[in-house]
Parts: structure tokens; sequence; C-alpha cells
């Protein structure tokens, strides 16, 4: 292999990793979940930014209002899991530039003064963050249950400070029984890489 990374945690953090819609009962604690932020947040974003903001869904009353806001197919597995996140893009990331970009500063008011640009880049950057969470998740020992499926407005209303745009809902725990589906196709190098 041409890879630095040990084969089994390559197979951690990929090949054997698969989507969760069942949990056990195991809870995810803070610590695990500092853990995975503290690994994770030095993903590399453009310009260092760092749109990403996450809410974790504790409480029972939270919990509903969540569950509430999911597609229906994704009610029962949010309701269940022993953690939730809400994974989201800010805004107004710009403002945190000085301090993350400190030998340019400027690059707040330079590149991101217009809002489209800094939606634009908030989203992309964030979501980028966010699928180093999911793999963060992995690292842990964890699994991940990442969604698109839901009420995107009623999840800003109900759970997101400030201008930040709802990304994701990711369901977080250990695997339970039939977790996962049977790993589906993925395209072959050849298939998507090409030499120019």
């Amino acid at each position: 292999m041409s890879l630095a990374l040990d084969p089994t945690a390559q197979d951690l953090l990929f090949r054997e990793a698969r989507t969760a819609n069942t949990f056990t009962d195991e809870p995810v604690t803070e610590e695990q979940v500092q853990a995975i932020y503290d690994l994770v947040k030095y993903g590399p974003t453009a310009f260092n930014q760092t749109p990403l903001r996450i809410v974790l869904v504790r409480s029972a009353e939270a919990r509903e209002r969540l569950v509430a806001q999911m597609a229906e197919g994704n009610q029962a597995k949010t309701a269940a899991a022993p953690l939730v996140a809400i994974l989201a893009a800010d805004n107004e990331f710009h403002e945190e530039l000085p301090k993350l970009f400190p030998h340019f500063p400027q690059a707040k008011d330079v590149f991101f003064s217009e809002r489209p640009v800094r939606e634009s880049a908030a989203g992309l950057n964030a979501a980028m963050q966010a699928a180093y969470f999911i793999v963060g998740v992995r690292a842990a020992g964890l699994a991940a249950g990442p969604m698109t499926g839901f009420d995107a407005a009623g999840v800003q209303k109900e759970f997101l400070d400030g201008d930040h745009t709802p990304l994701m809902v990711v369901n977080i725990g250990k695997p339970g029984e039939g977790a996962s589906f049977p790993r589906s196709p993925r395209l072959a190098f050849d298939e998507v890489v090409t030499t120019v």
C-alpha cells in the first residue's frame, strides 16, 4: 500500500465504516465529542475559516422538537440515537478571520465583505468541516448517520442562534443490530480521475 496510515485505521475510518441507522443504548459522552472536535478542527479550509457550528441535542425536550422537523423516514432513528448533532454553517464566520488568519487579517473585508460570497464560502467550508467531523466520529470508534432530510427553516428557527444555515443532522453512537445496509458500489479510480 502507498498509504502511511495503518490498514486497521484505514478500515476504521473508511473501508469498514458505514452510515448507521440503529445504535446501542451506550451513551456518547461530552469527553468523546470534545476529543472528536479537538482532532478534526485541524482539517484544512480556505483562509483557515471555521464556519462549522455544532448543536448537540441531548435533552428529551430538544430531541422532541428536532424529531418534529425531520423527514418521516428519519424520525424514529433520530429519536433513538444516543446523541444527535446539528451541523450548520455560520454565515458571519468572517468576523473570526483576524484571529484565525492573523498573517492577513484584512481577508475579512477584502474577500468576504459581500453576503453572497460569504454564504458560498461558509457553505463549502462548513461542509468540508462536517466531513471531517464524520471521520472524527469514526476515529472515536463510533458510527455516524448523517441526514439532510429535514425542514431546514424549522431546524434553523428551533435550534440555531444568529445567521446560521443548517447543513445536516448527524445521529451518533455505537452501531446497533442491523445498523447499516451492505456496502454500496463506488466508482473506480479511472471513472473519477483524469490526468492532463
